[in-house]
Order: structure tokens, then sequence, then C-alpha cells
């Protein structure tokens, strides 16, 4: 009963973000909303996709720093990864540290996250492993037991990029709360390369509209919704102050949809702002951390400055 009432509580939350999001001016989803298990397995294809260079940068550069990160939080860690996903970049990281404890897995998506700490944990005998489903934009709270002290925490990718600064000081503030006296690893993207980002965010071979039209799709199946998929077209857009790339879900014509107790309607080129993705220089980043009672401890950059990987401890 306890799991129907939660499903129950999520897709009527998912709802009222929706309809907020799509009756405001300008009309925006959750990015959060981006990552069910069909959203997730999409994700992955996109990181191996030529075009996507995040995921690459980071997987060249955090084998090379990993034995040092490990030397500066020491033995016996609980390792916590915010947005744990597939739980891959998480192996480069365990093999790693030295005698590492537990590991704790958070994701939003907990079916997905739940396969993958299986197929995990095998290979690790020695951690004990615990998928947390949570929504980290919100406080989270660690079960009991499961995270001993010392503790690091794990922000890979570029996924810090999907908060706005402002919300960005709050989710190192909320990771602060969670996680306690701790290290915490985190990435973050300084790419302002225009082709780069367009080649990335706006093509990687038609994943990344197949990413953002699921939310379409996802509307329909668990809302009830009755939106044409095929009336939008996903562009990738460049904005400054501060710099990002945005993902809209254009309308191709005018339209109206049920959502709900209403209506949502559509003019010609309107469009969706469905994620975000902040690209944020090492000292500008370093700053908000501080901001936030986060000691900088170290930085990594890569060779071609498309990905840098900070530590941060807080006391």
């Amino acid at each position: 009963m306890s799991a129907v009432i939660e499903e129950s509580n999520e897709r009527a939350e998912f709802l009222r973000e929706a309809l907020a999001g799509l009756s405001g001016e300008p009309k925006t989803l959750p990015g959060k909303y981006l990552w069910d298990e069909i959203g997730s397995d999409l994700f992955d294809r996109i990181c191996d996709h030529p075009d996507y260079y995040p995921t690459k940068r980071e997987m060249a550069l955090l084998p090379r720093v990993a034995d040092e990160v490990a030397a500066l939080v020491g033995p016996g860690v609980s390792v916590v990864e915010f947005g744990s996903g597939a739980s891959r970049k998480i192996r480069t990281l365990l093999d790693a540290l030295e005698a590492p404890a537990a590991f704790l897995g958070l994701d939003i998506s907990g079916a997905y996250l739940e396969a993958a700490i299986r197929r995990l944990a095998p290979d690790y005998p020695g951690v004990a492993m615990t998928p947390v489903c949570a929504d980290y934009s919100k406080p989270v709270h660690l079960p009991p037991g499961a995270a001993a002290p010392p503790i690091l925490g794990f922000f890979p990718g570029t996924s810090i990029g999907n908060f706005t600064p402002e919300q960005a000081g709050g989710f190192l503030a909320r990771a602060r709360e969670t996680l306690g006296p701790s290290h915490f690893l985190v990435g973050a993207d300084p790419t302002s390369d225009p082709a780069r980002l367009r080649r990335a965010y706006g093509e990687s071979g038609g994943l990344m509209a197949a990413l953002h039209l699921n939310l379409v799709d996802r509307m329909n199946r668990e809302l009830g919704s009755d939106f044409d998929r095929g009336n939008f077209r996903h562009e990738a857009r460049l904005a400054d102050r501060p710099f990002r790339v945005e993902a809209h879900l254009v309308a191709i014509r005018a339209a109206s949809y049920r959502l709900g107790d209403r209506t949502i309607h559509f003019a010609a080129g309107e469009s969706i702002r469905t994620d975000t993705s902040h690209k944020y220089a090492p000292d500008a980043f370093r700053a908000l951390a501080m901001a936030q009672g986060w000691e900088p401890i170290s930085l990594w950059v890569d060779d071609d400055s498309g990905f840098s990987l900070h530590l941060f401890q807080a006391r």
C-alpha cells in the first residue's frame, strides 16, 4: 500500500509542477522529470555519442586524478553519489579509494538506480551498497547508519549546471547538511565554445531531441495528457548573464492540449524550456561553493578546458 501511495504522491507533484510551469510565461518544465527509466537510458546513449564531450572529458580526467583524490580523503570512506544514474563513473572512484566502506547512490529514478546497484554490487563485495531514491533538488536525508564518517560526496558530470547560480548555492548548502563533515568531489563544465556546445546539446545524433521529447511522452503516459509529440521540435539555445545552454521544445503550429483539468494553449513557435546547463568557470564555481561553507582543497582541469573537478571539504 505504501508504494502505491508514494507513486500517487509523486504523480500528483509531477502534475502540480507541470501545470505551474506550462501556465507561466515563458513556459517551462522541471528538468528533473527528464529522468524516468527511458530518459536515463537515452542519456547513457548520449554520453557515448561523439558530439557529447562532457562525459568523455570527465572520464579522461577522473582516472588521472582518482589516486590523488584517494590520498586526500583517506581510507575507509563512505561515498555518497548525487544523481548516480547508471553508476558507471563511481567504479573509477571506488577502484582508487583505499578500503571504501559504503556506497550510497542517490537518484530520482528509483527502478533504474536499483538495477544499476544490483549490477555494481557483485564487483565490490566489501562495500555496503544502498540505493536511495531521492530528489536532490530538495533536502535529502540519508538512511540512518548507512554512511558512517569519513564521508566523500560525489556529484559527477555537469549536473550542477542544471541549477542557476542561486539554485546551485542552495544545492551546495543542502549537500553540506546531508553529508555533514565531509569531502565533496564535484564536476563542472567551463566550456564556452558555441560550436562545441551546439553540437553537444543540439545534435548528438538526434538522441538529445529524443531525451527531451520523451518528457512529452511521459506526461501523456503518467498524467493522461494529450500532447502531440509530432508538433514539437527540440532546439538548443545559448544565453548570457549567466552563460548557459537552454533546451527548448518548440511548437511547430498553434495547438491546445489537455493537462489535468486545464487546457494548455500554444502559439506557433512558442516553446517550453525543459532544461538548462550553466557553464561555470573554475574561479566562479569555487567562489560559489565557498559562500556555502565548502573549503577548496584541490582543482583539476582537463587539457582542453572541457571539464573540471573540484574537491571541497566541510568541517
